[in-house]
Order: structure tokens, then sequence, then C-alpha cells
């Protein structure tokens, strides 16, 4: 039997993909904002494709606030970037 790979959306281009090959948000339970690497830190997470063109879109249409149903912080883009 093969392993089930996790699957999630970006919320740039909204599209379905490995959740390895994509860069995680998170929210910690303090407020903070932070990019999870290993995908493996507590908090809830938005997933985003590593492409400028996702960037751009998860921008403009306020994918990461309505993730977190809260304003995000300019430093988080620009880490991002």
């Amino acid at each position: 039997m093969s392993k089930k790979i996790p699957v999630r959306r970006c919320v740039g281009c909204q599209e379905m993909k490995g959740k390895k090959e994509m860069i995680r948000v998170i929210r910690t339970p303090e407020g903070d904002f932070l990019l999870d690497a290993t995908g493996k830190k507590n908090g809830r997470g938005a997933y985003l494709c590593p492409s400028r063109e996702c960037l751009d879109k998860a921008r403009k249409n306020k994918g990461l606030e309505r993730s977190f149903k809260q304003a995000i912080p300019k430093e988080v883009y620009e880490a991002l970037e």
C-alpha cells in the first residue's frame, strides 16, 4: 500500500499541491507570525507556493488575511519575499 501524500491549498493560486513543496506561514498562540520550514511548529498554518506570482496573488486577494482572520503585518510579506 502506498503512503498518502498530504496536500494543501495555496492561499495565492488556490491550487492543491504537496505539503513538502510549499512554504508554511504560522501564527503562534502568542499571535506572532513565523515562516515554518519544518512544518512541525505549533500554530495555525497557511500554505503558499514558493513563487513570486503566488505571493503577489496572496497579497492581492488577501489570502493570508482570510486564513488567519486578521491583518497580516507587512514584515511577514517582506520575509516571504
